[in-house]
């Protein structure tokens, strides 16, 4: 087993002893409460949020971007069963979701893209599945609208990995920095 490692950090200004534990950490122009040797403040790397493509500053989780993903095809089905019904519509209303979502999911979930698309792609299909009445004829409907639209659905999952992995080969480099 390792000791406890009690001592201070390196690089820290050493504190005086006589102190009680809770002011050790403010002495030395250090600041307030929670202002100690290893707290994070603004000028330390990783604190800022980083801007990427598309809109500054906007990174959704992977859960997020799997929510909206998901509520954007059930409104999009929605919104075309009103409007008639066309299943193409809806495959090509698909691939443009399917950009957004590789695009706004932050770098540390940006694999979670290519599995949420088609799942969102099954949901928005609720609206549109035809079928007799009943929960077998609804999920008929949905199975059809699966087996006639795979090709819109596997353009825009393959769309959606293309922009995954291309953002996730420009963080590692980035991650890498540059070498002399």
């Amino acid at each position: 087993m390792r000791p406890p490692n009690d001592g201070p950090r390196r690089g820290t200004p050493q504190q005086p002893a006589h102190l009680p534990p809770q002011a050790r950490g403010r002495t030395g122009g250090e600041g307030g409460p929670g202002q100690g040797p290893g707290a994070r403040r603004p000028g330390r790397r990783g604190w800022a949020p980083r801007p990427g493509p598309g809109l500054p500053g906007t990174r959704l989780t992977g859960l997020g971007s799997g929510l909206f993903c998901v509520a954007a095809m059930f409104l999009l089905g929605f919104l075309d069963e009103l409007f008639g019904g066309s299943l193409p519509v809806y495959g090509v209303l698909f691939v443009p979701v399917c950009v957004l979502t590789a695009l706004w999911v932050r770098a540390g979930d940006v694999l979670s893209a290519p599995v949420v698309v088609p799942i969102a792609f099954a949901v928005g299909l609720i609206p549109l599945a035809e079928g007799g009445g009943g929960l077998l004829g609804r999920l008929m409907g949905i199975f059809t609208g699966l087996a006639t639209q795979a090709g819109w659905l596997y353009v825009g999952t393959l769309v959606a990995g293309a922009v995954v992995l291309v953002r996730r080969v420009r963080w590692v480099r980035g991650r890498r920095g540059p070498r002399a």
